[in-house]
């Protein structure tokens, strides 16, 4: 894509509403439900709180760098598709926009109109009964005492990340191409998600096919089929072939055969018993 901005004007604007939201760039609707949530894990004041509160940070500026990423790739710069492509570009009908300016509404200000009833002071009355919070354990309460910095630093990194972003796609694209080529070893880590599904499928795909594949072969194919139904079918067809070998279609040999009865069946009663 790239240099889409001009032909898709609506779809620009409020995608670039959704993205400064999910940024949590005040005063979008992202703002006040991630850095809610930052300042209360901060403020619960215990280990697991605080380790949530870094990850959280850190995930503020990956979340903002990368949906900068995506929007500067897309609407800015360049075009990178053919011209005859970029040439049939155009706005999205109505159908599709109408939802994408009310989405943008609601990203745009429900956030600021519902802060007060959902995490601010009207919270408890809003509420009522339906979510109980110990007195002891009001981490939203606790907030307000938080540092600035703590309260402020997730949004001086979104902010960073969107810079960030800026420089490497629209300033000077050609800083991700030689930091990949510099780190390649990183990048290539990166580029294959920690190598996390080929880790997965060593781990337990592999293992799982193997038990399985012997399972099928040496029990269900061996031992169940080759005792069960294959093997009684398999002793059926002998037994039928060896009794048709008696069906020659001689007369003298079905009388032989039934003189050979009649004799053990004569014989069965003058044996005393």
């Amino acid at each position: 894509m790239g240099g889409l901005w001009r032909k898709t004007p609506i779809t620009y604007a409020t995608m670039w509403v959704g993205a400064l939201s999910l940024s949590a760039i005040p005063f979008f609707s992202g703002y006040y439900s991630k850095d809610t949530i930052l300042d209360a894990a901060w403020a619960s004041g215990t280990a697991v709180g605080r380790y949530a509160w870094v990850l959280g940070t850190v995930g503020a500026f990956m979340t903002a760098f990368y949906i900068s990423r995506v929007m500067f790739m897309t609407f800015h710069g360049e075009p990178r598709a053919a011209e005859e492509t970029m040439h049939h570009a155009h706005e999205s009908p109505w159908v599709m926009l109408v939802p994408l300016i009310v989405l943008a509404i609601g990203a745009a200000f429900f956030g600021f109109l519902g802060y007060d009833f959902f995490v601010g002071h009207d919270r408890a009355g809003f509420w009522k009964s339906a979510i109980l919070v110990l007195a002891q354990y009001d981490s939203l309460d606790a907030a307000e005492g938080n540092p600035l910095l703590v309260r402020y630093l997730p949004l001086i990194v979104a902010v960073i990340g969107i810079a960030v972003a800026y420089v490497f796609y629209v300033v000077e694209p050609r800083i991700p191409v030689r930091l990949a080529s510099q780190f390649r070893a990183l990048y290539l880590f990166l580029l294959n998600k920690w190598y996390f599904d080929e880790l997965y499928d060593w781990l337990f795909v592999r293992p799982a096919m193997s038990v399985g594949d012997g399972l099928w072969k040496s029990g269900d194919g061996a031992v169940i089929d080759g005792l069960g139904p294959d093997g009684v079918a398999a002793v059926t067809r002998d037994l039928a072939r060896q009794a048709s070998r008696l069906q020659t279609g001689y007369l003298y040999h079905y009388a032989f055969a039934m003189m050979i009865g009649l004799v053990a069946f004569v014989t069965w009663y003058l044996v005393p018993r």
